[in-house]
């Protein structure tokens, strides 16, 4: 495959104005900081301007994500998308299943109703060790992962857009 010339690919200059949310939830600080490490190597690879908050678990991330962009819009600096960041690992009682469910749930829910571009990395996972592994950037990179996702819907939304 030819390599793209000049200052970057069309596909790269069309995410270089890109500005996104990162909203993690730090329960889980290790796993919280690997995937911080993979969203934002995806993000600042792409060119795109990120602005990072912090939220105590994953069940709080959709309410942190409608009151950041609440506040954004209203300050006339709107986001182009989000990337939600975070990790569930099952234990004993169904409380997984509520915090699983329902953030993925409100992620959904919130992109369909903003027509939003969100990049899930909201792990969800039997144990520790099946979180840290998909955590690691190194290996397989759920953090870089969500931010991709994000920003591919970023170029999709900005090409229909331009139609």
């Amino acid at each position: 495959m030819a390599k793209p010339r000049g200052k970057g690919s069309r596909r790269e200059r069309a995410l270089k104005d890109a500005r996104l949310l990162v909203v993690e939830a730090r329960f889980y600080e290790d796993i919280a900081d690997m995937l911080l490490t993979g969203a934002t190597r995806a993000l600042e690879q792409a060119g795109a301007a990120f602005d990072r908050v912090s939220v105590p678990g994953s069940l709080e991330i959709p309410c942190a994500i409608a009151i950041a962009l609440q506040a954004a819009e209203e300050s006339g600096k709107a986001y182009d998308g989000v990337v939600a960041l975070g990790c569930v690992i099952r234990g004993e009682t169904s409380h997984y299943d509520i915090v699983a469910g329902e953030s993925a749930h409100g992620l959904m829910e919130f992109a369909l109703a903003h027509a939003l571009p969100v990049g899930n990395g909201i792990l969800t996972v039997d144990t520790e060790a099946q979180a840290v592994e998909r955590a690691r950037p190194d290996r397989w990179d759920k953090g870089g992962g969500a931010a991709r996702a994000a920003l591919a819907l970023i170029r999709l939304k900005r090409t229909f857009r331009a139609r």
